[in-house]
């Protein structure tokens, strides 16, 4: 399979979990909130941010939480790099700044 459709078909995956709440324990009001703070502007769309998070952070992005940090919203994405080690990626949600990535142990 190329790069593309898995690049296509991560996306739609994290688009899932992303309308889930992203994880199993997320409020349920979550994507509500999500939602609004995307129509304030006050997010970029999710599609954005993973066409440049991927592009400086190659892998399969496995989970995405969008969350607020010291009043920031910052999105959280857990990646599996080419290596096999999990990452985990903040960035800055209102301008895909990446803020932070460490290896998840």
């Amino acid at each position: 399979m190329g790069q593309m459709p898995r690049l296509a078909s991560t996306r739609a995956l994290v688009l899932l979990l992303a309308a889930a709440g992203g994880s199993v324990h997320a409020d349920p009001h979550d994507h509500d909130r999500a939602r609004a703070a995307l129509e304030r502007g006050e997010v970029l769309p999710l599609a954005e941010i993973l066409a440049s998070v991927t592009t400086r952070v190659p892998g399969e992005v496995v989970e995405v939480e969008l969350e607020r940090e010291d009043g920031t919203w910052v999105y959280e994405l857990k990646i599996i790099a080419p290596d096999g080690r999990l990452l985990e990626v903040l960035a800055n949600a209102a301008t895909g700044r990446l803020l932070k990535q460490e290896e998840e142990h």
